[in-house]
């Protein structure tokens, strides 16, 4: 504060937000100061002393006083009540849906899709759209779709979502493509995606060490390693229309199903992937094999504790017991449990098991793709018959609609104890939706069945991931008139 008197008149500057010295306030000795009415010198002195002293104190007073009081001020408020209406619960599941209608690729008409939480955030992530072809002088495009379903964070969904597609448009512009020749189509095709999926798995894991050993900043090296460290199956989908072939690549356990329609107006489910897992029969085989002589890798349908037997990412399950041991020491990296001997990693792998599939022409047929969070609950004949239900059947609106009686005081101990079924059952079917995605998640988690919908949908993270997983699903349409 700088402070300058003169006879009968202080000008005071204090430190303000405006800056140190600027002027907020003029005070004249005879009219703002009760002082002595002496005519000396020394009276004049006298003035001016008591007058600083005066000042001094009010500059104390002006800095130590806020001029607004910026302190947040408690109260009680009010609890809001979570609203499950039926039409709140129709929002939460329809928040992030979307529906497409496909228009310059014959044969699709349309496709939707939707997806419900239960991580915070969402572990999984999803793809769709035209892609160019890949065939020289094709003008034709390609439509693709894809799900990816992370687990132990989100990372590596998240980079496959960005990465996955145009490494594999990429790797098809390469590759000779023929239509002429489908068995060798085929097989090229196939080719091209096994090599995307498993070099694009070896940058995210085998370089790790590299980015380890690295000089850059730790962020730098953390946010590399993420997508190593986390997991994620792989499902992706791409349609030919030149050839009519739906090519689909699963690594892990999210699952593709083909609603096809019979000639007797009945709907087949065709299975376009097998679920590769600890349980499946093929995959204990296939691991047993490349490990001999290791007991118990496969136990209780888990791969050393994970239950996919391919996945992206998961570094753990496929680095040697030192690079494991110097991640957790240098970047706190998850661990496998300390009963399970690591002696010839790795042993899970992304490497997709590809088939491809013709649409004909002249029959209605979609697909369903959809993470595991779906087919917890639904096979893949409860599904396509969902979803041919859903064609064939007028949407009803929701008032219209009656609701399972339920038991009093329900819990969710009536799902183990078999009161109430966890899983889809026919009678608990209601079609309201018009959008197939979310008429698909609606049946799943309760149908019809308004108490345990709704139950399912209050959870929240963390708890919610004992009730309902994260789900993802899209189905398209080939050659079905009126959607």
């Amino acid at each position: 504060m700088a402070l300058k008197m003169r006879p009968w008149r202080v000008v005071a500057r204090i430190k303000t937000h405006r800056g140190f010295g600027t002027p907020i306030q003029r005070i004249h000795t005879k009219q703002g100061l009760n002082l002595p009415r002496n005519t000396g010198t020394n009276a004049v002195n006298y003035t001016a002393a008591t007058a600083g002293a005066a000042l001094a104190g009010l500059g104390i007073w002006l800095l130590t006083t806020p001029t607004r009081d910026t302190v947040p001020v408690l109260e009680n408020q009010e609890v809001n009540t979570p609203d499950f209406s039926k039409d709140q619960i129709t929002r939460m599941l329809s928040k992030e849906a979307y529906s497409f209608p496909v228009n310059g690729v014959t044969g699709v008409n349309r496709y939707d899709g939707a997806q419900l939480a239960s991580n915070s955030p969402c572990e999984d992530r999803f793809v769709h759209g035209k892609v160019p072809s890949p065939r020289d002088n094709d003008d034709n495009p390609w439509m693709a779709w894809a799900v990816f379903d992370g687990h132990a964070g989100w990372q590596t969904a998240d980079l496959l979502e960005k990465q996955l597609v145009p490494l594999v448009q990429q790797r098809l512009r390469q590759t000779t493509l023929t239509s002429e020749q489908q068995s060798g189509y085929q097989e090229s095709f196939q080719n091209a995606i096994t090599k995307t999926f498993v070099e694009l798995d070896d940058s995210i894991v085998k370089t790790a060490q590299e980015t380890s050993l690295s000089s850059l900043p730790l962020p730098d090296k953390m946010q590399k390693l993420m997508p190593a460290f986390s997991g994620s199956c792989a499902l992706l989908a791409l349609y030919d229309p030149v050839t009519s072939n739906l090519h689909v690549a699963c690594t892990g356990d999210s699952r593709a199903v083909l609603g096809q329609k019979s000639a007797d107006g009945t709907w087949k489910a065709i299975p376009l992937s097998i679920d590769q897992t600890g349980s499946n029969t093929d995959e204990i085989a296939r691991i047993n094999q490349e490990h001999p002589g290791e007991q118990d890798i496969v136990k209780d349908g888990r791969v050393l504790g994970i239950m996919v037997s391919r996945a992206f990412g998961d570094g753990r399950w496929k680095w040697a017991q030192e690079l494991q041991n110097s991640m957790i020491e240098k970047y706190h990296a998850p661990a496998l449990r300390p009963t399970f001997k690591v002696q010839t990693p790795p042993y899970i792998t992304a490497e997709p098991v590809v088939t491809s599939t013709s649409i004909d022409p002249k029959t209605p047929s979609f697909f369903i793709l959809a993470s595991d969070g779906l087919w917890d609950n639904l096979s893949d004949q409860q599904a396509v018959n969902l979803v041919a239900g859903w064609l064939e059947k007028p949407h009803a609106p929701p008032s219209k609609l009656q609701p399972t009686p339920t038991p009093t005081a329900m819990d969710f101990s009536h799902l183990s104890k078999d009161v109430v079924s966890s899983k889809f059952t026919e009678e608990r079917t209601i079609t309201q939706d018009t959008n197939a995605a979310v008429h698909l998640l609606r049946n799943s988690l309760g149908g019809n069945h308004e108490e345990l919908l709704a139950g399912r949908l209050a959870a929240t993270t963390p708890f919610s991931r004992d009730i309902r997983d994260d789900v993802t699903i899209q189905v398209a349409f080939f050659n079905c008139s009126g959607v």
